[in-house]
């Protein structure tokens, strides 16, 4: 029986994209582009934030690697507000009917902490949660065990009586081998579904 539900933020709730600036600087250049993705800002070096590095510390050894890439370098975390590209409204609304349900809502997000307050003076619904256990915050990240039991411990979630939601298969293969319920995101009425299945009403 679920007790308690549990959402990653972005890609979930919150729309984050770095295509938003990255198409505009790299125009006309998609291998260009498709480069600087794969071997200069990659997604390891960008979770290396999440876990806690400093930007500033992140965006300098960068540089000192690639110096002919100083500009788009500078750009990721120059520019990163730019990269937020609003809420997922349908999803914002489940959120707000499990709210007004009376659901214990959590959230266990993979996010720099020095970011993750230009989200939380944008974003209201981020006021919603009962709690909130930030990768930066804690110097780990999704999907190691060691940051699921911080939520666990923290908010005395019993694993087998929450559900994870995430749009990321890794973590919810890692949720899910620590005993939660998962569901892996992909649409709001997909999601609707697999709540129901679960027993969890919505709306």
């Amino acid at each position: 029986m679920i007790d308690t539900i549990v959402f990653d933020l972005g890609g979930v709730l919150v729309d984050w994209n770095p295509d938003y600036v990255f198409d505009k600087v790299f125009a006309g250049q998609p291998e260009r582009k498709e480069h600087f993705f794969t071997n200069i800002c990659t997604g390891d070096w960008n979770e290396m934030q999440d876990a806690g590095r400093p930007l500033a510390e992140a965006t300098e050894t960068l540089v000192a690697e690639h110096p002919e890439w100083e500009s788009e370098i500078r750009t990721f975390y120059g520019r990163w507000s730019d990269m937020l590209g609003g809420p997922i409204d349908e999803v914002v609304e489940i959120l707000k009917m499990l709210k007004a349900d009376g659901w214990p809502l959590y959230a266990l997000t993979n996010w720099s902490a020095e970011t993750f307050p230009i989200a939380k003076e944008r974003y209201d619904f981020l006021g919603w949660f009962d709690g909130i256990a930030v990768s930066g915050e804690e110097n780990t990240r999704k999907p190691f065990r060691e940051f699921f039991q911080i939520l666990f411990d923290r908010y005395s979630i019993e694993p087998t009586r929450a559900v994870f939601i995430d749009d990321n298969l890794r973590n919810v293969a890692a949720a899910e081998e620590y005993g939660m319920h998962a569901i892996a995101f992909t649409t709001a009425a997909a999601l609707k579904d697999s709540l129901r299945k679960l027993g969890v009403q919505v709306g």
